[in-house]
């Protein structure tokens, strides 16, 4: 399909969703899906779940937002659970301004985006069709046509609820255009459009001096006063604030708190009424979500001043920490550098991974655990196993301080920093060193950090570099593992005939001389010490093995080395250790002979096939791992 072709078929699709036909034909509809009558709160949420819920360990993980907000899990489970539900079955805190609170460059205006265009799209399919009156400046419910004392009996027919008073332009236009005739009332579907102002909304404070409030409420125009003789009328005044355009939908208010305090007293009725006062008419009914957001400093400013109780108490905050997991933090660079036109250019692999260690450790605060440091914290906080705790004491650190996230350095940073050695010289690849050294060097222009914060900054640079280290011997020695699997699948299968014949107290017969013998405890401890496991915990250790082959074989399995993730750590760290003399002699040697050099290649070519390296950085990655072996 063409450019051209795909144009004609997006108009297609606008002028299959456009309807238009009376409010009996409204109502028509509604007798057979009552759910275009849900309100903005009901849509957001509906539209949120239409991406798909997962239960993942008791915790649901909306899919609505993976594709662009990384490691808030926790943070997005309660938005929607607390908020955007409770508000959805019309509990008091769709009453409520929505108030995320968090550190810059946290995700919070990403989330709004995300819901804003999210809402356009759903307000495109059969589920989330939404119908207006023809002509309203507010494109409000049809509904309100009808008079206060018949809603109970309609509610009930139709199965909807009604909230909510015509404008004061409709109230007019029915009694003058339809002559009061409600069947005959105009309705027409309509597509939520920011861009379009078409219940979705923006407003940013700028200036208190030259800001009006009519870019809320909108403004009376005086080119029609002489026309219509009178500043109450109607038609001599713009619907065309954001709280007007933002009806059915959601509102976002930038940098709430920065607002003069004016901007904020149309809230209080807003959010507690369902309405708001505008020009000389009576009070304006808006259905819609408003949703701010703010930094913690500016918050606990607004929370000081006790003449804001009124709009505090009409507040859910919602805390938006920085992300605190590794994996995900990698995602957000990645994201950020695809969207650059610095895609040319190869990112070795780790390279993000190593600044994400670095910035994780900036916002982690010390557990008080006993033996709990940060690298451990982190890698349990990312998923890992940690040698000597549980998923317990994962769940108790998380809650051990409730401001952890809040502070520490920012993903813009970080990105700011890697643009800048991106755009620095003829780069075609960028390696975690590259990374990490950018990084260092913008801490002396960084504008808000103290002395001691970058003393620590540089110590988390300095630990960030020995977890590549680590990753880049552990990917050098696997590539120099021939036959890995093979290798490691029968290391894997003696140390189970050992571990079999050490818990059942027998002995194991050797395969070449048919001979008995005792377990091999050294074979045992030169895997288990590579893991850490003590001798006081050798014996908890090989009984677990076995009770899990156990466990898969009654499922009728087989298990493998690499279906236990420490097992396979320690099986993996015991054949590099064997190699690690090879590995050693081979890649710091200046003039290697022939069957060195053909190792070498070999290795690179696994390195670039298989782990995603190109031959710039897996020729570095190989000096430098050369280099790490001979210190």
């Amino acid at each position: 399909m063409d450019i051209f072709e795909r144009i004609a078929s997006y108009r297609a699709e606008n002028d299959r969703l456009a309807w238009s036909g009376t409010f009996k034909d409204y109502i028509e509809l509604l007798r057979l899906d009552p759910s275009p009558a849900k309100t903005a709160h009901s849509r957001v949420y509906d539209m949120i779940k239409s991406h798909g819920v997962e239960d993942i360990n008791g915790r649901k993980r909306y899919k609505f937002f993976e594709q662009e907000i990384f490691g808030l899990d926790r943070a997005v489970e309660k938005l929607v659970e607390e908020y955007f539900h409770s508000a959805a079955r019309r509990l008091d805190v769709r009453k409520r301004i929505l108030l995320l609170m968090g550190p810059v460059s946290g995700g919070k205006s990403t989330l709004v985006t995300l819901l804003k265009r999210g809402l356009e799209q759903y307000s495109r399919t059969d589920a989330g069709a939404v119908y207006a009156i023809a002509g309203c400046p507010m494109h409000e419910d049809p509904l309100h046509l009808i008079p206060l004392e018949l809603r109970p009996e309609i509610e009930r027919e139709l199965g909807v609820r009604i909230e909510g008073n015509l404008c004061p332009s409709c109230q007019m236009r029915l009694k003058n255009e339809y002559q009061s005739d409600i069947e005959q009332v105009g309705v027409v579907r309509v597509l939520l459009s920011e861009e379009e102002r078409v219940g979705i909304g923006t407003f940013s404070p700028s200036d208190p001096k030259s800001q009006d409030i009519a870019d809320l409420t909108g403004s009376i125009d005086f080119s029609t006063i002489t026309e219509f003789g009178s500043e109450s009328d109607p038609r001599a005044y713009r619907f065309d604030g954001e709280l007007n355009k933002a009806n059915r939908g959601v509102m976002e208010f930038q940098e709430m708190l920065k607002c003069d305090e004016k901007f904020l007293w149309n809230l209080l009725s807003l959010t507690q009424e369902g309405n708001f006062k505008a020009g000389r008419f009576a009070l304006i009914s808006a259905d819609e979500m408003i949703i701010a957001h703010t930094n913690e400093t500016e918050y606990k400013s607004f929370i000081s001043n006790k003449k804001n109780e009124a709009l505090q108490s009409r507040m859910i905050v919602m805390p938006v920490p920085y992300n605190l997991r590794v994996s995900e933090e990698e995602k957000i660079y990645a994201k950020l550098i695809g969207q650059s036109d610095m895609k040319h250019v190869h990112i070795a692999p780790h390279a993000l991974r190593a600044a994400a260690i670095f910035s994780i450790l900036t916002r982690l605060k010390e557990s008080k655990k006993q033996g709990m440091d940060l690298i451990k914290k982190l890698r349990m906080y990312d998923g890992e196993e940690v040698e000597g705790y549980k998923e317990a004491d994962l769940k108790e650190m998380q809650t051990e301080y409730l401001d952890e996230g809040m502070s520490g350095i920012d993903p813009r940073y970080v990105i700011n920093r890697i643009s800048s050695a991106l755009i620095k010289g003829d780069l075609q690849c960028m390696n975690a060193l590259d990374v990490l050294r950018a990084i260092k060097d913008g801490l002396d222009q960084h504008p808000s950090i103290t002395k001691e914060e970058r003393e620590r900054y540089l110590n988390f640079i300095s630990i960030a570099r020995k977890e590549y280290d680590i990753l880049a011997k552990s990917e050098v020695q696997k590539a120099f593992v021939y036959s890995f699997e093979e290798s490691a699948k029968t290391l894997f299968e003696n140390y189970l005939d050992n571990i079999e014949a050490f818990c059942n107290w027998s002995k194991i017969r050797d395969p070449l001389t048919d001979e008995e013998m005792e377990p091999d405890e050294r074979l045992m401890r030169s895997i288990e010490e590579q893991i850490g496991i003590s001798e006081n915990a050798k014996k908890a250790f090989r009984e677990e093995i076995l009770i899990r082959i156990s466990a898969y074989s009654r499922k009728g399995k087989k298990f493998e080395y690499n279906n236990h993730d420490r097992l396979r750590e320690a099986i993996e760290k015991k054949l590099f250790t064997d190699l690690k003399d090879i590995v050693k002699i081979t890649t710091s040697s200046k003039t290697p002979d022939e069957s060195q050099l053909k190792r070498i290649n070999e290795v690179s070519r696994r390195l670039i096939d298989e782990h995603n390296y190109c031959p710039i950085c897996a020729n570095e990655l190989l000096k430098y791992v050369g280099s790490l072996l001979n210190r």
